[in-house]
């Protein structure tokens, strides 16, 4: 029987007792994804404070706020004309603080295994809290859809994937 979409443990995580992806209930659409292990997402409010103490003292070298990238250690296969679509847990703004970074992840069928992290898919989290949050392994962040897609007339699409986050637009 050939596959046809699922999800995997990524290769460097087989020996940290990681879940697959599981809807809770028999009318769930989300798939939920579990963190592979404890990840701190600090507060945003402490590098704006530091970014806002140097603009008035006129210096120009901000800090950089850039979302965390909490493991799953999963990796999803899926058919051609499908993506596993990455959504936040409805109770993540409201009980910690968090929000994705990129509204919607997208990892495309081509994402599987890749060879610059073997697919490896995490979810992009901002904390708005003015504390560090602590996610905790096996802590559920979110959940995952797998959705078809139309392509255009005369599509000429022909590039193959190079690596993981972010690498269709690198040369």
């Amino acid at each position: 029987m050939s596959k046809i979409r699922g999800f995997e443990v990524c290769k460097r995580y087989e020996e940290n007792n990681i879940n697959i992806p599981k809807r809770q209930t028999k009318n769930a659409a989300g798939y939920d994804f579990e963190c592979a292990k404890d990840t701190i997402v600090p507060s945003i409010w402490r590098a704006m404070l530091v970014n806002i103490g140097k603009f008035f003292m006129g210096l120009n070298d901000y800090e950089v706020i850039k979302p965390v990238l909490v493991p799953t250690g999963i990796k999803s296969y899926m058919q051609e004309d499908e993506a596993l679509f990455l959504y936040n847990r409805s109770s993540n703004p409201l009980k910690k603080g968090l929000v994705l970074g990129n509204s919607v992840g997208v990892c495309d069928a081509d994402f599987y295994s890749n060879i610059s992290d073997d697919g490896h898919i995490r979810f992009q989290f901002y904390n708005f809290f003015p504390y560090d949050v602590e996610i905790k392994k096996g802590e559920r962040i979110g959940q995952g859809i797998f959705k078809k897609f139309l392509k255009v007339d005369n599509d000429i699409s022909e590039n193959e994937r190079q690596g993981g986050f972010g690498s269709t637009d690198t040369k």
